[in-house]
C-alpha cells in the first residue's frame, strides 16, 4: 500500500511540473468590438437587402459591421482580448468577457476563452 502512495505521490508532482510548462503567457490585452461588428453586419443586411437586393445586402453588411465596430470602440463598450503565447511559440487572440488577467500572467486556453491558472 505504501509503494502505491509514492507512485500517486510521483505521478501528480510530474504532471503539475508538465502542466506549469504547457501554459500559455499572456502578452497584450486589445479591444474587442466582436458584438458591435457582429450587430452592424446584421443590421446591414436587413436594410441593405432592402434597398438594394442582394449586392445591396452584401455591401450592407460590409458597411454596417466597420461602423458597429466603429461604434463600440467610440462609445467605450469594447470587450477584452488577449493576445496569448503557447508553449510552442505560437500567437492567437481569445477573449475574455468576464475575467481580467495580467501580462506576463500563465493562463490555460480552452476553446476560445482564457482560464487563470491556480497554483
Amino acid at each position: 500500500m505504501k509503494r502505491l502512495h509514492v507512485v500517486v505521490l510521483s505521478a501528480s508532482l510530474y504532471l503539475s511540473g508538465v502542466s506549469a510548462t504547457i501554459a500559455d503567457e499572456v502578452i497584450s490585452q486589445e479591444g474587442d468590438t466582436t458584438v458591435g461588428s457582429g450587430f452592424g453586419a446584421g443590421t446591414g443586411v436587413i436594410v441593405g437587402g432592402a434597398l438594394g437586393g442582394p449586392a445591396g445586402a452584401l455591401l450592407g453588411a460590409g458597411v454596417g459591421l466597420l461602423i458597429g465596430s466603429g461604434v463600440q470602440s467610440a462609445t467605450g463598450l469594447e470587450g477584452r482580448a488577449y493576445k496569448v503565447r503557447s508553449s510552442a511559440g505560437e500567437e492567437r487572440v481569445v477573449r475574455s468577457p468576464s475575467e481580467e488577467f495580467a501580462i506576463g500572467q500563465q493562463v490555460e486556453v480552452s476553446g476560445r476563452r482564457p482560464y487563470a491558472i491556480t497554483p
